[in-house]
């Protein structure tokens, strides 16, 4: 066990997808002129740590659920592998989610009762997705989890802390960075659906089978391109909303991959959705910002 074995079992590939919705939430407050960067850094810090507490406590209970084999075509988990004992990787999702708890109390003092049920709701989210009675992604709902914590209640809870408020904008921005952390996701249960199906752990991608997920992740990708589009052509936003779009030639090498291979060429796809949507992201907020 190493730092090495560490850095692996935080899964930093999918760290992006909890920067995002901070990032996009944060200009959105500078548009409207109510940034602070306090807020700003204790949120995405807060974020950061909710994503590697998921990140840990699903390498942990997919190996005590027995979902975790060796057959499985994803990057190494250390818990299943044995190069992290099981008790540790416990523990430290125990220490990253009393950390997140540590930075959700002092965000709770800042912005009230909405932030305490966001707070109490993404660390619910955090054990409840791979374990309990009806894990959220062991049934199908994966997606919808991801789509509706890393979309609007990241960019709204995050323009919140500084705001306030809400407004209809800031939810209108949280719906192409939602779709497009989702997409993150989808392309991970598509590399795993035969050996999730084979350890009984129903994804939304077991359920709709191989063709209909590609056909959902192209969905997610051209929509989040197409909502800027939308809100431009809606008179309310300037050019600079369009920004994002000098990234969606990304977008062709990705749909390749994803219809044409499988197994683990998969997870070079994984890696690059994450960043077209990191780099969508930061685009997008450059645009509101300028907008």
């Amino acid at each position: 066990m190493n730092l090495h074995h560490w850095w692996l079992a935080i899964r930093p590939k999918t760290l992006p997808a909890a920067a995002c919705p901070v990032v996009v939430g944060a200009a959105c407050a500078i548009s409207d002129h109510r940034f602070a960067a306090l807020m700003f850094a204790a949120a995405l810090a807060g974020a950061l740590l909710i994503q590697i507490s998921v990140n840990l406590a699903n390498d942990y209970f997919d190996f005590l659920n027995h979902i975790d084999t060796p057959d499985r075509k994803g990057p190494k988990r250390m818990t299943q592998s044995g190069l992290i004992p099981p008790e540790t990787v416990r523990n430290a999702f125990i220490l990253t989610m009393l950390a997140a708890l540590g930075l959700g109390a002092f965000l709770i003092i800042k912005g009230g009762v909405v932030i305490l049920y966001i707070v109490i709701a993404s660390l619910l989210g955090v054990v409840c997705y791979s374990a309990g009675p009806f894990p959220i992604a062991s049934n199908g709902l994966g997606e919808v989890f991801v789509f509706i914590f890393f979309g609007p209640v990241a960019v709204l809870g995050t323009y919140y802390l500084m705001a306030g408020s809400v407004t209809p904008s800031v939810f209108i921005a949280s719906v192409p960075v939602g779709l497009l952390v989702t997409a993150i996701i989808v392309v991970n249960n598509l590399r795993d659906i035969e050996t999730d199906a084979g350890a009984g752990k129903r994804t939304l991608a077991v359920i709709l089978g191989p063709w209909r997920t590609k056909v959902e992740f192209v969905f997610l990708v051209l929509f989040s391109f197409l909502i800027p589009c939308l809100m431009f052509a809606s008179g309310r936003w300037s050019w600079s909303i369009l920004l994002p779009l000098a990234v969606f030639w990304k977008s062709y090498p990705v749909f390749k991959t994803v219809f044409e291979q499988d197994g683990e060429i998969l997870n070079q796809a994984l890696a690059d959705t994450a960043k077209l949507a990191l780099m969508f992201s930061a685009l997008f907020a450059v645009g509101i910002v300028i907008g």
